[in-house]
Parts: C-alpha cells; sequence; structure tokens
C-alpha cells in the first residue's frame, strides 16, 4: 500500500487514532476511501530488531491463512518507514477484555471456552496444517485480537519461526525471544524450540481465560503470586474449581474442570509430557478422550531460574536441563533433543522491555 493512502487513511497517524504501543512500534486505527476499518502497524524507527521483525511477519503471513489468524491486507515501505496493514478488529486484544472487571462480563463461558477451542484450531494449523510448520513463540493473552463475534485471531507473527522441511522437530537456538512468564523452561534456560514451545505457553493462556487472573500478578514488592504454581496447589486438593473466574455465571463444570486439567498438562516440565495441538483440538471437541493425570508443572523460582520437581518432590533448577536434553517417551509420543553449550554467547542477551523478551543468536537444529 501506498504511504499517502495510509496517512490520509490514518489523519496522517494522529494520537486520536492511536490504538496502542507495543514491542513493533504503535498502531493506529484508520478508514480508507472504500469505508473498510483498518489497523495499521507502524514500524518504531528506533527499534533494533523492528526490521527483521517486520520482514518475518510479511513472509509469514504470506504463508498462511485460517479464520484463526489474523490476515495481512498489506504492508507498506517508503521513505524508510514500515508499516503493516490489518482488518480493524472492534473488540481489539483478548487481554483488554479478559482482564478488566468491568469489560470480562462480556466473556461468559461458552464464549470463553469457544475461544480456547479458536485458539487451538488456528495452533494446530501452524504447526501441523500450514504449507510450513510455523512456531509462534510468543502466544498470549495480548497477542489474540477479537471480531465483533469475539472469535480469537491469533496475531503478532514478528517473533515467528519456519521450520522449512518436514522432518525437522526441533531447533537448539540461543536467538530467545517471548514473554516471561509464557516461555516453556526448556526454551527459556536452554534454548530448545519445538511445537511444545507454543504448547506451553497456550497451556498457561488457558489458565487465564479460565481464571480470568494473568499468570503472575505482582502481589507486594517482594511476592508475585504464580497462577500456574497456585493452579497446580488447588489441583492437588480437588479444590480446582476455586480458580475459576467468579464473574462467570453458572459456567459448565465439566468444561472448566477439563481445561484446567489440560492447561497443567500443556506445562508440564518435561517436553514429551506435553500434548501436541492435535491431541489438544481432539480433547477440547471431543467427549471420548481420557485425560492422564498431570504432574506438577514447572514454575518460575524467586531467582528467575525456572525450578521443576524431582522425583522426591523437591524443586530443583538442573532439572529442566535434564528434562529438555534427555530421550523420553510419554503418553503424547517421543521428543528427542541434541545438547547445545550456551558459553560465550549468553554474555550477549540483549533484553526488549517492551516485550520481556531477551535475544541471542546461535542455532543447531535437530530431526
Amino acid at each position: 500500500m501506498d504511504l499517502p493512502v495510509l496517512e490520509a487513511a490514518t489523519d496522517g497517524f494522529s494520537d486520536g487514532n492511536l490504538l496502542g504501543r507495543g514491542g513493533f512500534g504503535p498502531v493506529y486505527k484508520g478508514v480508507l476511501q472504500d469505508g473498510q476499518q483498518i489497523a495499521v502497524k507502524k514500524l518504531s524507527l528506533g527499534s533494533r530488531q523492528g526490521v527483521r521483525e517486520f520482514l518475518n511477519e510479511v513472509r509469514l503471513l504470506l504463508k498462511v491463512q485460517h479464520r484463526n489468524l489474523v490476515s495481512l491486507l498489506g504492508c507498506c515501505a517508503s521513505s524508510g518507514q514500515k508499516m503493516l496493514v490489518y482488518p480493524y478488529l472492534p473488540n481489539g486484544s483478548l487481554d483488554h477484555i479478559l482482564f478488566n472487571r468491568e469489560k470480562s462480563v462480556q466473556l461468559d463461558w461458552p464464549r470463553r471456552y469457544q475461544i480456547i477451542i479458536g485458539l487451538a484450531r488456528g495452533l494446530l494449523y501452524l504447526h501441523e496444517e500450514s504449507p510450513v510448520k510455523i512456531i509462534h513463540r510468543d502466544i498470549k493473552a495480548s497477542n489474540v485480537l477479537l471480531d465483533d463475534q469475539l472469535n480469537p485471531k491469533i496475531s503478532d507473527f514478528g517473533m515467528a519461526r519456519l521450520f522449512l522441511e518436514d522432518d525437522l522437530t526441533h531447533v537448539n537456538t540461543f536467538k530467545i525471544s517471548g514473554t516471561y512468564g509464557y516461555m516453556a523452561p526448556e526454551y527459556a534456560m536452554n534454548g530448545y524450540l519445538s511445537t511444545k514451545t507454543d504448547v506451553f505457553s497456550f497451556g498457561i493462556l488457558v489458565l487465564e481465560i479460565v481464571s480470568g487472573r494473568k499468570n503472575i500478578v505482582r502481589h507486594s514488592d517482594d511476592e508475585k503470586i504464580d497462577l500456574l504454581n497456585y493452579t497446580w496447589k488447588l489441583f492437588e486438593e480437588g479444590r480446582s474449581l476455586e480458580i475459576v473466574d467468579p464473574s462467570l455465571s453458572e459456567p459448565d463444570t465439566e468444561q472448566t474442570l477439563l481445561c484446567i486439567q489440560l492447561g497443567l498438562l500443556c506445562c508440564q516440565a518435561v517436553v514429551s509430557d506435553r500434548p501436541d495441538m492435535h491431541s489438544v483440538h481432539l480433547i477440547l471437541s471431543t467427549d471420548s478422550f481420557t485425560l492422564p493425570q498431570p504432574g506438577k508443572p514447572a514454575i518460575h523460582g524467586r531467582t528467575g531460574r525456572w525450578m521443576t520437581t524431582t522425583a522426591s518432590g523437591s524443586a530443583s533448577a538442573a532439572s529442566v536441563t535434564s528434562a529438555s536434553n534427555t530421550n523420553t517417551t510419554s503418553t503424547f509420543g517421543t521428543d528427542t533433543n541434541t545438547n547445545t553449550t550456551r558459553a560465550s554467547v549468553l554474555a550477549n542477551i540483549a533484553e526488549d522491555e517492551s516485550r520481556n523478551s531477551i535475544s541471542i543468536s546461535f542455532t543447531t537444529e535437530g530431526r
């Protein structure tokens, strides 16, 4: 799209049309001459990662098309500026409704359950049905947009990773990108990236949708409430329903319990103990699937290190490494990992505060 067209549509990218800001840059609402409403994501000129993310998102969105993925209308690269153009979705992102006490009443249980199913469909498409296998790497409530019927659409593919070879199951990378609280432990600590990385993030998001709570909420200067760990505690005590959003009137008990157990299964510390998205979608859309009992999921320690549970039940940071670098078989299949050395590359970590992400560069592939 031509720059003058977008400038006219957004009234010169005026503050009155500003919808919000993300790690990529500001997003503006606009109206084309034919009356179509659009959202224009504009690359921040000072963003060091933005050009790479811009090209990545254009390349990815040209390859995929699904009702639960945001669609790309066009792009613009002119006069040193880079922009992506999407259909305008009036309900904005899921987090703006889900975590707002006044707005969350719009999301009754049937709608929340359909949002969960829609997200599962979208991820299943990315992982198994699209022309190339894609790992999103940043699944979270703010990257889920809602259309006028509150149907979910996964957005923000700037950090996504393509697997161009069909038999490629994972990569070991020191290009770590994602959001704290949603990143799988083997990825955050060891750079082990697979479709199960998205499954972990999906599990966190499912628990947020059921509870109406953010995954990690600062309670005081020294204390954070960890939704994942709290959910596990209630599950162990047979009190899972206490996590359900109190604003929900008469939620389906069977479905909410299913989603809580599924969320915990998706957040298992050992990669192969998590279901793939095909199994997740099957679990959500049929009554014939029996869920295995989850073990204790990975939890985030106070020092910022990922903690898992040893056989004796004690917490251990080292168990993350052994879990991600060992061949293991579970109810949901087998994952094979390769060992890599982080060494001096870790000195080059650069943190992007606006996205809570870290970026380094080194990659090995595995099958």
